[in-house]
């Protein structure tokens, strides 16, 4: 071997697999899986593209193996075998360990958000069951400090919790570390405390596209709606760069060359359903504003608003926070100003309610609750009409208090 091999061989670190996989999972969590290339991971690194796949065989592989070591720190965060039979200690424990994992993680938290999306069947069943595992760590004590609890209120207290810890990681709010921790184990522990009632068992209403009226099952007769519903509920199941133009004229029921006919691209479909959300929830707000006597009752009409039309309109607003990498550069800017405008409003009313809270602290809050509504409702699967629409106002009011 040459003297040179022999020097670049002991300048490559053991670690570069990690390397890669940590600089890879942080990009697709800023920019979305599909827009992001091996020679921007390889660049991250410092390493050039061949060099990445001495590891990795695809950028696939690199997806997977950053989820697995995402899952393999949320497990060794909640292990606290140390706390002997304490209940209490075990879960304040849990909660710190999730605390710091949530901190020292931020850039790549957000993976197992909306990027696990793109796995496999297979590889989303390990998230599944290991998501599965912690709530179990966290609900087994819990359960038995709150016997009185339902089983699944517990674990759905516990998924909001960890909705609550997720939270850091969908936004870019400048906090420290010591603030953010302290701030997310007392979220948790106003979540798992919360004292809620369970949801009644009826028929479950799921929440609809933007296309359909709004209390009704009534369809819109308009193309244009009718293109764009089709769009959003494709672009929330399966992913905006799985969904292609003919399929969205399939599910519409027309030819795909005719879809064009009104959206010029797949890209102004995406832009027109964020249009859309953002000028709904701006009614919605200033309707909620316009009815409340003072602030207190302003900041509740603005939460229970929040998650009523998120239940209404779930396709849509599940797009709404998931999707924004991939639109046209001119308006992902201006839309993010408008949801920056939105949280900001969150923020100085919870300053308004709370005027002791510092307004770093009320944006972490009012993102937790926001990513809570979104989580929780998911969970649910949007369903209306068992009680979970109201059990989840709950919690956000009680996590903007916590």
């Amino acid at each position: 071997m040459h003297a040179t091999e022999v020097t670049r061989t002991a300048r490559r670190p053991k670690n570069r697999k990690a390397q890669i996989a940590l600089a890879a999972a942080g990009l697709f969590c800023e920019r979305g899986y599909h827009l992001v290339g091996v020679d921007e991971i390889a660049a991250a690194v410092g390493i050039s593209g061949p060099a990445v796949y001495r590891h990795f065989p695809t950028k696939y592989a690199i997806l997977v193996h950053a989820s697995r070591e995402l899952i393999a720190g949320i497990l060794a965060a909640t292990e606290v075998d140390d706390v002997d039979d304490d209940d209490l200690g075990r879960l304040d424990a849990i909660l710190g360990g999730l605390a710091r994992f949530a901190v020292e993680q931020r850039s790549v938290g957000a993976l197992y958000q909306w990027e696990y999306r793109y796995l496999a069947p297979e590889h989303r069943a390990e998230f599944r069951v290991a998501l599965a595992t912690v709530v179990e760590r966290i609900a087994g004590p819990l359960r038995a400090l709150r016997p009185g609890l339902s089983g699944p209120t517990a674990d759905l207290l516990v998924r909001a919790a960890l909705s609550t810890f997720g939270s850091l990681s969908t936004h870019r709010a400048a906090v420290s570390r010591g603030r953010a921790e302290q701030t997310l184990r007392r979220l948790g522990w106003a979540m798992l405390r919360a004292d809620v009632a369970d949801p009644v068992p009826t028929a479950a209403v799921p929440g609809k596209g933007i296309g359909d009226g709004e209390g009704t099952g009534v369809r819109t007769a308009s193309r244009h709606e009718i293109l764009l519903t089709e769009a959003i509920r494709l672009f929330r199941r399966l992913g905006y760069h799985a969904v292609g133009m003919d399929d969205i004229g399939t599910a519409a029921g027309i030819n795909a060359s005719s879809v064009y006919r009104y959206f010029p691209s797949k890209a102004d479909l995406l832009a027109a359903a964020y249009y859309r959300a953002s000028e709904r929830l701006a009614a919605r707000k200033e309707s909620a504003l316009n009815g409340a006597t003072d602030a207190p009752e302003a900041l509740h009409r603005l939460v229970d608003s929040y998650v009523t039309f998120s239940f209404e309109q779930s396709d849509l607003v599940s797009v709404y926070v998931s999707e924004n990498n991939n639109l046209p550069d001119h308006d992902r800017h201006q839309l993010r100003r408008t949801q920056r405008l939105h949280v900001e409003e969150w923020v100085r009313l919870l300053t308004t309610v709370r005027p002791g809270l510092p307004a770093v602290e009320a944006r972490l809050l009012v993102h937790a609750a926001l990513n809570l509504v979104s989580d929780l409702g998911r969970a649910v699967r949007f369903a209306r009409g068992a009680g979970t629409e109201a059990l989840v106002t709950t919690l956000a009011g009680i996590g903007l208090n916590a």
